[in-house]
Order: structure tokens, then sequence, then C-alpha cells
């Protein structure tokens, strides 16, 4: 019996976790009103099957592949909007800069579109390049190439071979997940874009949430040596802060509002 109602209630943090893609222990504690020990073990076991990835206080379901870009506008807005609020004076001065595609980036986008002038930005992003575009005082320069429908942005060769013709003072990227071995992208295409970014930036900072932590996806673009700033909604915990960290990147983690 104890057993099967084991078996229920991992089913229903599956299903929890399909409707919200980020949990924290105590909500769902409170919710199949259980303590929060047994939800953690509930979590041990649901990772160990690969099922679920661990959070510093919650969990996120295991996906081979990362939403379409409209579907990750709906998620954790709060978050990103927060993010954007805490990245957006790390670039006080700057007048050059790239912005690669992303939900979080759009939000980062929005806020410097209503707190910088005199600022040119270059970006394959139409998101990134729509939402800038109610400040006149900010030139955006839009990257040719392939268009990826899903992603709302400009990948490929020519895109690449675009950006090389530049140099900024900062690249700001989000991301897929974040692990150890430094910052990955679910889309091939867009790791190879913002590889170059980051390449023809003085400075470069990654803005992406926490429900990438731990999180690993097929085309890793850069390890933590070659970030200047992470800007995210809570701080990495244990082995990924210390691996951060140690490759000189800096961690801003936002206040929530």
């Amino acid at each position: 019996m104890a057993a099967n109602k084991k078996t229920l209630r991992q089913q229903r943090i599956l299903g929890e976790l399909d409707l919200e893609p980020s949990l924290r222990i105590a909500d769902l504690a409170e919710r199949l009103n259980v303590s929060n020990e047994t939800i953690r073990r509930d979590f041990d076991e649901l990772t160990s099957q690969g099922l679920i990835n661990r959070t510093y206080g919650g969990a996120v379901r295991r996906q081979a592949s990362e939403p379409g870009l409209n579907e990750r506008h709906q998620l954790h807005i709060a978050e990103r909007e927060s993010i954007a609020k805490q990245s957006v004076p790390v670039l006080a001065g700057a007048r050059h800069i790239m912005i690669g595609s992303g939900a979080t980036t759009v939000h980062v986008a929005k806020r410097l579109a209503v707190t910088m002038t005199d600022l040119t930005v270059i970006t394959h992003s139409f998101g990134v390049a729509t939402v800038l575009a109610i400040n006149p005082t900010i030139r955006v320069i839009m990257a040719p190439g392939l268009y990826h429908a899903q992603e709302g942005a400009m990948h490929g060769a020519q895109t690449v071979r675009f950006l090389e013709n530049y140099r900024v003072e900062w690249a700001i990227l989000g991301a897929s997940g974040l692990d150890g071995d430094g910052a990955s992208d679910a889309l091939i295409e867009a790791a190879d874009v913002y590889s170059v970014m980051m390449e023809r930036a003085t400075r470069s900072m990654i803005v992406a949430d926490h429900t990438k932590f731990n999180q690993a996806f097929p085309a890793r673009y850069c390890d933590w040596t070659s970030v200047d700033v992470l800007v995210t909604d809570e701080s990495p915990m244990g082995v990924l802060d210390q691996t951060i960290r140690a490759g000189g990147c800096m961690i801003k983690a936002a206040t929530r509002n």
C-alpha cells in the first residue's frame, strides 16, 4: 500500500511539473500534504530515473529539447523581469553591444529600451529588435541569415560572417542550460552565433533563470572562463557555484520585487 501511495505521489509530481516546469519542495509538500523530506526523497528517486533535474530548493522537468520561444515567453516572467532589472546597470557606459536570441534577452532589451540612450545594438533576434524600436536613440543592426521560425532569429554561416565584422563592448546571451562545463543551448545553430558574439565582444554576460542550473544541452558555446557576468534570479549552489566563480565569472543574483 505504501509503495502504491509513493508511485501515485510521484506520478502527481511529474504531472505538476508538466504544468509548471519548475516547482519548489515546500510548494509541492503543501499541495500533496506531505513533509518536505518526503518530497526530497521523491525528487532523489525521480532524478535517478532521469525524469527530473534537481535545482536548489526544487526541481525541473528534464527535457531533451527546449520549448519554442513563444512558449518560453509565458514562463518565469517575474524572474526574467528581475534579471533584466539587475543586468542593465552593469552595461552603463556601453555604446555598442550584441544581444542573442531568447526569452530572457528580450526582457533585457525591453529594459534597455527604457533606460539607455545613444546605443547601437547588433542582434540576430527579431524579438530583441522589435522591443528596442520604441527608443529612437537606439540604433539596431539586424544580422542577415537563415530564418529560424521557432526561435524568431537568424542563424547560419551568413549570420556568423556578418557578426565577425564588428567589435562591441558587451555580448548579452541566454542559455538553455548551465552546468559545470559552461553554457549550452538546445539549438546548435544558436550556439554557433553565440560563440562568435562572445569572440567579438570585450566582455560577455549570460542572463538565465535558476531553472537552467545543472542542465546540459547538445551545443556548449562557452566555458566559465569566457564569461564575465552571470545574471540570474537565484544564486547557484554547491559545485556549480564553485565552478562558475573559479572560472572568474561574477554572479549577480537579482532580487525579486
